[in-house]
């Protein structure tokens, strides 16, 4: 009888071990979420590309930000680098922060898809990507409504702007919103995700 006992008791504690230790993998899987990624303008343009849509990635690549990251090799920017004592603005955190996506983040928050050559890419002002990017996510997000921002896509506000174009920056030009944001606009037509739809 005692046997019996202690046999009941060890089988009972092992099917409560793996009931709590599946509850711990469960409760650890749901709460731990991975680190949002950068992954690179050339991602974007998967969708973002076609006149249909609102070609966001041509509008990207004929403004100013595609070209940050090179316009701090130019002459004017050297001269202004050398006057306060920099020698190679391409490497320096206070030029790159401004002039590069995710400037100063740690490596894992990049995709081995990023090119940080690319300047001030789409996911400076809209966010890491990696949790939105997917076109099941962006359809989530457009036709059900689902709030952006809990996948970390970002709808840029005169703030996101600001962080840039402010008194440091060169120039000290401040942002002028929205006349500045109309300059880059790049929306999504309306009705363009219904006849997307609509051809399938």
């Amino acid at each position: 009888m005692k046997r019996m006992t202690w046999v009941g008791v060890l089988a009972a504690l092992g099917v409560a071990g793996l009931a709590f230790a599946a509850e711990t993998t469960t409760t650890t899987t749901t709460t731990t979420s991975p680190v949002a990624q950068y992954m690179g303008a050339a991602k974007c343009k998967t969708c973002h590309n076609s006149a249909t849509k609102g070609a966001q990635y041509k509008v990207w690549t004929e403004s100013k930000h595609a070209h940050a990251f090179l316009e701090l090799a130019s002459p004017k920017a050297l001269e202004i680098a050398t006057k306060a004592g920099i020698k190679d603005p391409q490497k320096a955190p206070e030029c790159l922060q401004c002039h590069v996506t995710g400037a100063g983040e740690p490596k894992d928050h990049f995709a081995a898809s990023f090119s940080d050559s690319l300047g001030v890419q789409c996911e400076s002002c809209h966010g890491a990507g990696s949790n939105y990017y997917k076109m099941a996510t962006m359809k989530e997000i457009r036709t059900h409504k689902s709030d952006p921002a809990k996948y970390g896509l970002n709808m840029p506000t005169k703030q996101t702007c600001a962080k840039c174009h402010n008194e440091k920056a060169t120039g000290g030009k401040f942002i002028e919103w929205p006349a500045d944001s109309a300059k880059i606009a790049h929306p999504i037509p309306s009705g363009a995700e219904s006849a997307a739809e609509g051809a399938k």
